[in-house]
């Protein structure tokens, strides 16, 4: 056997062994199954290839890449399920918005492979140039099987360019080889799979270029799995994947120098070497695209161009607003540090890096973000109560960042083993102080910087101007909270007041009967006096809660092209009589307007009932017109009953369980905002205490609403 048909086999090898090894780990993850099976397509995939090296007949040949074919066509599928799951906390939410793109690439390469199987391969011939080789002609199936694997490669190269740059600190660091061993199966997949397309043909000769990758690729994940000492690992990429993808990029850079290329040498008459040229094409991609995501090749190029044009390390205008951005929408105390850390190891090209805050009783530290510790490692790094109050008492009185590598005072000790270097040679450790109202919040460890670069008085300044700003948004992550806390406390306690008032009413209707149920139960009237009290409670009770559990139902709205003036005399159809009130009608005639009628109705019905509860015992009146400002539809309801005070107009009427009436919940308004808002329309009110009202509806015609849907309630 030749060296060329004994390297599939050798490759096929390595795929085995790591199929094996990951079967034989005792933890399970979707990432790790995927590896698996990943690794034994491969693995399969190179036996077919051995074999049809082997043999000498095309029959033979045929047969053996035929089922290579059919092997192949499982790639895509297993390894993008991989690139999704691998390293990502947040795994199952990437493979659920994924689940149509997985489906298919389970699918469709498989049933173009089985079902169109004779047209897979549709002719064999032998090349010489200075000896022979065979070529294998390409029928329509193949081809699309090929452009098949050259997508999919291309999206699994885009997940893992998405991991590496969600990952810092340590956790790149354990995971990059990984991701370079996949990267470099895919990338050289991009490349014969590219070939095949444009040529319509397989060259057995390149089947070597995949055997040979595979082994590269194995090493690198051995390499990865040795320095890791695991498989499993959390980082949590934004969902956002193709948005700003520099594999996209390239991969469509590639594909087009070599389809240019491939154009020119066919009108110039061919060139032999055309295929080489095209991989070592590739391969000064793939060189630059490292280069610009090596993290010492950044720090070196920007400590260059900070020398010899004499600029400063740090533009701190472009640092501030990155961080602004960073942080400006992080409510939540964990994902703001989280955000931090990410930010801090970029900015400052270190590795690990931590957040320690004070714990809810404000006298030890805990762990709530790093790059490096995980939370199995939190309890073994977490400093003891003494500790924390040295490094406390340290920092209350000196506040600026430190060097925490050669102090020997018992704060820096103990700072030191809250952060241990992983590297030997990642330098000084550093410390921030997060300082808040004069108060000690926390601390910013920071450790192994990349090429152990000592942190300058530049650093220094840049890591005070860090401080500050991170202790600046964790006061306002603190107070959001409890304004959070604060005003879910007072929605609590106000619609306890509503239910509490009502149900101790109708607990003492219950038990006025039950006490005196045993004297008077044989008497008929009595009976059925209790009966009717009981029925009376309860379908209070059920009222209440039917009427506050509107509040959490979906509004949704039923737009029509209604007459405005229609819609107003059916809702007041039984509202104008034997209520004591005079309600007179003005209705101007008006375009049509798109509303729905029924939630309509309903703001007509809780204004005129409002109004109608507000007027005096004698001369009530009540106004209902329609008319037109400018491009509005207006509605107007106006009494002349007691009026609101400027107070309760202001802070009170819109809001849910605010009412001046003896029986209102103080609903009926706060739904009735909600609906008009939801046709895009306003409502304007005007009020004096003992004047009267007046409501002033806009709609506007023909427009459609902004929203769809409100959370309401009727009253």
């Amino acid at each position: 056997m030749t060296f060329a048909s004994q390297l599939p086999f050798v490759g096929a090898a390595f795929g085995t062994a790591l199929a094996v090894g990951g079967a034989l780990r005792a933890r399970r993850s979707i990432s790790r199954w995927a590896f698996v099976a990943g690794m034994s397509v491969l693995a399969a995939e190179g036996i077919c290839s051995g074999l049809s090296a082997s043999v000498a007949t095309p029959e033979d040949i045929f047969h053996w890449q035929q089922l290579r074919l059919l092997t192949l066509s499982l790639l895509p599928g297993v390894w993008l399920v991989f690139t999704l799951a691998y390293a990502r906390g947040n795994a199952r939410e990437f493979l659920n918005r994924w689940r149509l793109t997985l489906v298919a690439a389970f699918l469709i390469p498989p049933a173009v492979a089985i079902g169109y199987r004779d047209v897979l391969i549709v002719s064999m011939f032998q090349r010489t140039d200075g000896g022979y080789q065979w070529l294998l002609r390409l029928g329509w199936s193949g081809i699309a099987l090929y452009l098949f694997l050259l997508v999919g490669s291309v999206l699994v190269l885009m997940n893992l360019e998405r991991t590496f740059l969600a990952s810092v600190g340590t956790i790149r660091w354990r995971v990059k080889f990984m991701l370079l061993g996949v990267g470099v199966l895919f990338l050289v997949r991009v490349y014969t799979s590219s070939q095949a397309v444009l040529y319509h043909g397989i060259e057995l000769s390149l089947e070597g270029v995949n055997s040979s990758a595979l082994i590269v690729a194995a090493l690198l994940i051995l390499r990865s799995l040795f320095r890791a000492g695991h498989f499993d690992l959390d980082v949590y990429p934004s969902q956002s994947l193709i948005q700003g993808s520099f594999t996209v990029l390239l991969a469509g850079i590639y594909l087009l120098l070599v389809g240019v290329l491939a154009k020119v040498v066919t009108y110039l008459g061919g060139d032999s070497t055309f295929t080489l040229k095209a991989f070592l094409m590739l391969v000064l991609l793939v060189i630059l695209a490292v280069l610009l995501q090596s993290d010492r090749a950044r720090l070196h190029l920007r400590r260059f161009v900070s020398r010899n044009f004499e600029r400063p390390l740090y533009d701190y205008q472009t640092a501030w607003k990155k961080f602004t951005e960073a942080t400006a929408s992080r409510v939540e105390q964990t994902d703001l540090c989280r955000a931090l850390v990410r930010m801090i190891a970029d900015m400052f090209q270190t590795l690990s890096v931590s957040i320690w805050l004070l714990d809810d009783k404000q006298v030890s530290l805990m762990l709530v973000a790093s790059t490096s510790l995980s939370s199995a490692d939190a309890p073994g790094a977490t400093p003891r109560l003494a500790e924390a109050g040295d490094v406390l008492r340290h920092f209350q009185k000196n506040q600026d960042p430190v060097d925490i590598e050669t102090p020997m005072e018992k704060w820096a000790v103990v700072l030191r083993e809250c952060q241990p270097s992983v590297f030997p040679n990642g330098g000084h450790r550093a410390c921030i102080p997060l300082m808040g109202r004069g108060q000690v919040l926390g601390v910013i460890t920071l450790a192994d910087r990349v090429g152990g670069t000592p942190f300058s008085l530049q650093d220094f300044d840049m890591l005070k101007c860090v401080g500050d700003h991170a202790a600046g948004s964790l006061l306002n992550a603190q107070l959001s909270q409890r304004l959070l806390q604060a005003k879910e406390l007072e929605a609590f306690q106000t619609m306890a007041t509503f239910f509490v008032h009502d149900l101790k009413n109708a607990a003492s209707t219950l038990n006025l009967m039950l006490q005196n149920l045993p004297d008077h139960f044989d008497d008929p009237a009595f009976r059925a006096d209790a009966l009717r009290g009981m029925e009376k409670t309860v379908t209070h009770i059920n009222h209440l809660i039917s009427r506050l559990g509107l509040l959490r139902h979906e509004l949704k709205m039923k737009l029509v092209d209604a007459d405005l003036g229609d819609v107003i005399n059916q809702a007041l159809a039984g509202l104008e009589t034997g209520s004591g009130a005079e309600v007179t009608k003005e209705l101007a005639p008006l375009p049509n307007v798109l509303l729905d009628p029924e939630q309509i109705a309903k703001v007509v019905i809780n204004l005129v009932l409002n109004a109608r509860e507000a007027l005096p015992p004698q001369q009530g009146r009540i106004g209902v017109a329609t008319s037109r400002s400018e491009d509005w539809a207006v509605i107007t309801v106006t009494d002349n009953g007691s009026g609101m005070s400027p107070e309760f107009l202001a802070r009170s009427l819109f809001r849910p369980f605010q009412t001046t009436k003896k029986n209102g919940l103080g609903i009926g308004m706060f739904q009735s905002k909600m609906i008009i808002e939801a046709h895009g329309g306003r409502i304007k009110v005007t009020s004096e205490p003992g004047k009267g009202t007046t409501f002033q509806v806009f709609l506007p015609p023909r427009r459609q609403p902004k929203i769809e849907s409100e959370q309401g309630g009727t009253r």
